[in-house]
């Protein structure tokens, strides 16, 4: 039985009301597997070249497998994480995708016993995400695209997932990370959307505050291969001050910092006032005064 079915209400941070108290982990850092075969595939069909997505859509994407980029991505993140995490960490998760699993076994962590989880599994992109360059061009595909940018966090590729509905499976992961380990350190290797999902989740970002990082093409604003995020409730200039909430992060890029900010940063949770709604509304149209 869930805490909310008992009746307890949960801040998705983990200050709960009522007689129980859980908090997130210590220290949860999130790993993007390293440049994967599909990766590469997709930049070719961009450039119009689908050879190589013709081959990979003989399996399912699970199976893709990391290119030798990734493997030097993923090499590079874990003498990163090694040198930050000497005592390493109380949970090792990975996706169930055979590119984050082989990007954990590149981290190359001492001790590590790693649990595969179906939740942290890439988004599913369904026709999309082996589609040639004819198919992204024209027809349905096309005009399902063009919704993109229109429907932020809630478009949906044909037969695949929003990231509203990724959101919606994480709330359930991390769940079970609220009641097991409050007091440990936790990584999770898995892919690039499951980690703009967390971002969302843990930060509380508005759809608006989404759409403009996804709009954005500053190298800092993205989530790399072999990109790191560490969140941690342990202010970073003072061990002794231990907040209930994850209310630190820091974006790294271990195989080049150059695109990645690096320092930590205070996260700032978005509260509004009735007034600030009200503004906030104004910005979209009200089609029952035309």
């Amino acid at each position: 039985m869930t805490l909310k079915k008992l009746g307890v209400k949960v801040d998705f941070q983990g200050s709960m009301k009522g007689d129980v108290s859980m908090t997130m982990p210590l220290n949860l850092v999130l790993v993007r597997h390293g440049e994967s075969e599909g990766n590469v595939a997709q930049a070719l069909v961009k450039k119009g070249d689908s050879s190589l997505m013709a081959k990979l859509d003989a399996v399912h994407t699970q199976e893709w497998r990391l290119s030798p980029r990734g493997c030097n991505q993923a090499a590079a993140a874990g003498e990163w994480l090694r040198r930050e995490f000497p005592a390493g960490f109380t949970r090792y998760l990975t996706s169930w995708y055979a590119r984050a699993i082989e990007t954990a076994g590149l981290l190359e962590m001492p001790g590590a016993e790693w649990l595969l989880h179906p939740m942290l599994s890439e988004r599913d992109w369904g026709r999309l995400s082996s589609a040639t360059a004819e198919q992204r061009a024209t027809g349905e595909m096309a005009e399902n695209l063009a919704r993109r940018e229109r429907d932020g966090v809630w478009w949906r590729p044909g037969g695949g997932e929003s990231l509203a509905d990724v959101l919606d499976r994480l709330h359930a992961f991390f769940d079970s990370l609220h009641r097991e380990q409050s007091n440990g350190s936790v990584i999770i290797v898995c892919h690039g959307e499951v980690m703009w999902a967390v971002r969302v989740l843990i930060e509380r970002m508005t759809p608006q505050r989404f759409r403009d990082l996804d709009r954005s093409r500053r190298n800092l604003d993205r989530i790399h291969n072999g990109h790191i995020l560490h969140y941690t409730r342990i202010n970073p200039e003072g061990a002794t001050d231990v907040r209930t909430r994850l209310d630190w992060m820091r974006s790294i890029c271990p195989w080049d910092p150059a695109r990645s900010t690096n320092d930590w940063q205070t996260i700032q949770r978005p509260v509004f006032t009735g007034p600030e709604l009200l503004a906030m509304v104004e910005q979209h149209r009200r089609f029952l005064e035309e």
